[in-house]
């Protein structure tokens, strides 16, 4: 018997260093050629590192959060034979889950459990977990789950690698072991436990980068209310004629052509700071980041060439990244190169957000939830569709008064539809 020692491997783009997001093995674990060992983090992507060989693992050379530098020992295996005495470096990344290039709502983020459970041996929805184990499950589940008096590590989970889906949630609630049949003295027993959470992987890097946006830039947030009634009346007529051939319309393609045709009139803010170089680019191209929740965190997949693209095309673009981002299958190069971002909490968009800037572009437009509210048009109090825009600009770049005229000129091509096709 020998020992295979894998090195840190080299991942490209001259970083030096990596930091170590998950281990998927521990000691005493048989692997075999192509299993991924471990996941790390580098500035732009979430990297799979597989095993070159067949054996057992002796050794791990780093525990989760750690930096390690290029060429630092990864993990020792044993092998039969002599092994690879020189420490070779692990075999080339075979997967990438590209990070958000910024980040703007608290999201919870964990590794995944070093060993899931594939959902093929789920015999039904309880299982028992230590205290301390956080099951998989979407912000949704979670929200369920506590809306429920459910305790989610007493859920089974059937989706990929044990995910606890909404159904497992239902099928817990019919077996009659949700905590709500619980005393309800229960409720108001005092706690005193406690939970830490480390601050790693994909958390650590949207954390850096919101400290890096809010510190480097002079944010300055504009909020606009806006009148949706006619768009929405057109949003469901073409949806009612076209829906089913062409695809249904979001709020979401309106939006981005109204940000083409604004951007027209307003270049200072399809543009990029180089705030070392005091260089402001402006683009002619319009690269829309839309900013998606995934179960990591935020990320921000691009349809580039907005300005090319009809109402249809956006959406269909918009649909297909928000899937591969939620998926984790979006590419480095659809997470990348935005020159101005869109971002929406769709219904849960309350009233006004200040959504932080995706460095380093200059402008981000936030979309809060429609409401119906009575409103005074003509004299006559009348019930209307009202939506607010609370947007985000970079002061250093961007003049007050500017990012006010944008923002107008962006309600009144939404609130005067036809305008958005009008050349």
């Amino acid at each position: 018997m020998g020992t295979h020692v894998i090195k840190m491997p080299d991942i490209g783009e001259g970083i030096a260093e990596v930091e170590l997001s998950q281990w998927h093995v521990k000691v005493g674990d048989l692997v075999v050629e192509d299993q991924v060992l471990a996941d790390v983090m580098t500035d732009k992507a979430m990297v799979d590192i597989p095993s070159p060989v067949h054996g057992k693992v002796i050794a791990l050379g780093g525990q989760p959060g750690e930096v390690m530098a290029v060429g630092s020992v990864l993990i020792s295996i044993e092998v039969e034979g002599a092994g690879n005495l020189k420490e070779s470096a692990a075999p080339a990344a075979v997967k990438e889950t590209p990070v958000a290039p910024k980040v703007e709502a608290v999201v919870e983020s964990k590794p995944a459990p070093a060993a899931p459970r594939p959902a093929a041996v789920c015999q039904g929805p309880i299982v028992a977990r230590e205290a301390d184990e956080r099951p998989l499950a979407s912000p949704a589940v979670r929200k369920h789950a506590l809306d429920l008096g459910i305790q989610l590590r007493l859920v089974r989970g059937s989706g990929p690698a044990g995910r606890v889906l909404h159904e497992d949630l239902e099928a817990y609630l019919a077996q009659g072991q949700s905590n709500a049949s619980a005393p309800a003295a229960a409720a108001y027993a005092q706690r005193n436990d406690e939970e830490q959470i480390q601050v790693i992987g994909m958390r650590r890097k949207i954390a850096q980068r919101m400290q890096d946006a809010t510190q480097r830039a002079a944010h300055f947030s504009y909020v606009e209310e806006i009148d949706v009634t006619a768009i929405e009346e057109l949003r469901a007529h073409l949806n009612e004629k076209h829906g089913a051939s062409r695809g249904k319309l979001t709020l979401l393609p309106f939006l981005v052509r109204a940000l083409v045709v604004a951007l027209r009139d307003f270049p200072q803010m399809n543009a990029r700071y180089d705030d070392e170089a005091q260089v402001i680019t402006r683009l002619g191209a319009v690269h829309v980041g839309v900013a998606t929740q995934s179960d990591v965190g935020l990320m921000v997949p691009v349809v580039r060439h907005a300005e090319a693209r009809s109402l249809w095309d956006s959406a269909a673009e918009i649909s297909r990244l928000a899937n591969a981002a939620r998926n984790g299958k979006a590419s480095r190069d659809e997470l990348s190169g935005s020159t101005i971002t869109l971002t929406s909490l769709g219904a849960l968009g309350g009233i006004v957000s200040t959504p932080v800037l995706n460095l380093p572009e200059v402008a981000i437009v936030g979309v809060n939830k429609i409401v119906e509210r009575p409103m005074v048009v003509k004299g006559q109090v009348v019930i209307r569709k009202m939506m607010n825009l609370s947007s985000s600009f970079d002061h250093r770049v961007v003049d007050g008064m500017d990012a006010a005229l944008f923002i107008r000129a962006i309600r009144g091509l939404l609130e005067q539809p036809a305008t958005l096709f009008v050349e």
